[in-house]
């Protein structure tokens, strides 16, 4: 088989894998109310499926390098969320999603000035959610999701843009190194879907409730890339894998009983 038609051959695959994993989150988070949508949007569900892609090509110091960017990018998802909830309140979906991405973008630009290790990223993002989470707590609402009409291009929608997020990401990781690899492969496109799909059927302020929500929930994610980054040493990639989605889970299985002991008091 030609080296080209490998090439495409893993895109294809690399797209596959990654849309069928964002659809199927992305449909659980439009079913569930604004804190376990939140809860599952935090997961590293278009990240994950990068990872796994990155694996495959690259060896076990790249992978751990690049968990160091992605930990470090959490904090501009965090900037991402906050801004897009501010906004959303008296703002339409292309203002309120078109400045968020775009400082999203900034702060993902500003982290290449700086050499990050996994103490840094860390200070960073407590930093960065010490502000980010009290910001954010006026924006939060509890109950269902509202009911709204699905259109034919919802699931398409998703699929499309999370596998081509993905498949450039990894693609375009043997050029611009693993730090670099790791911040865009956080870059927020399961929230981005859902919030394209939300906004205009529930309106700016529900939609924005998920994403104030997903603060706290968040930091589940960069402890998690901190993990990967001290586990593939000792116990390998696919193991450290293992191991880091549990932290991640583990995190959002706390708040959940936290809040459920809240509201049981």
């Amino acid at each position: 088989m030609s080296p080209e038609l490998v090439f495409w051959y893993e895109l294809a695959l690399k797209m596959a894998l990654t849309a069928t994993i964002v659809v199927i989150v992305s449909v659980t988070v439009e079913r569930s109310g604004p804190f376990i949508g939140a809860l599952i949007a935090a997961l590293p569900t278009a990240a994950g499926a990068a990872y796994i892609i990155l694996a495959f090509e690259h060896p076990p110091g790249f992978i751990a390098a690049g968990a160091v960017g992605s930990a470090a990018a959490t904090a501009a998802v965090s900037i991402f969320c906050l801004v897009y909830a501010v906004l959303a309140q008296r703002h339409g979906l292309v203002l309120s999603l078109g400045v968020a991405v775009v400082l999203w973008f900034a702060a993902a630009a500003a982290l290449r000035l700086n050499t990050w290790t996994p103490l840094t990223a860390t200070i960073l993002n407590l930093v960065v959610f010490g502000i980010t989470v009290p910001l954010s707590w006026q924006y939060r609402t509890s109950g269902p999701p509202a009911r709204f009409l699905r259109t034919p291009y919802d699931i398409p929608l998703r699929a499309v843009t999370a596998a081509i997020v993905v498949a450039v990401v990894t693609t375009a990781s043997h050029s611009i190194g693993s730090f670099a690899s790791g911040v865009f492969a956080v870059f927020p496109i399961v929230m981005g879907c859902s919030i394209v799909i939300l906004h205009p059927r529930v309106g700016g302020v529900a939609s924005a409730s998920m994403m104030a929500h997903a603060q706290i929930a968040l930091n589940g994610l960069w402890l998690g890339f901190v993990a990967l980054h001290y586990l593939v040493a000792p116990v390998g990639v696919w193991w450290a894998y293992v191991l880091a989605l549990a932290v991640c889970i583990g995190w959002s299985v706390l708040l959940w009983l936290i809040r459920s002991r809240k509201w049981l008091a």
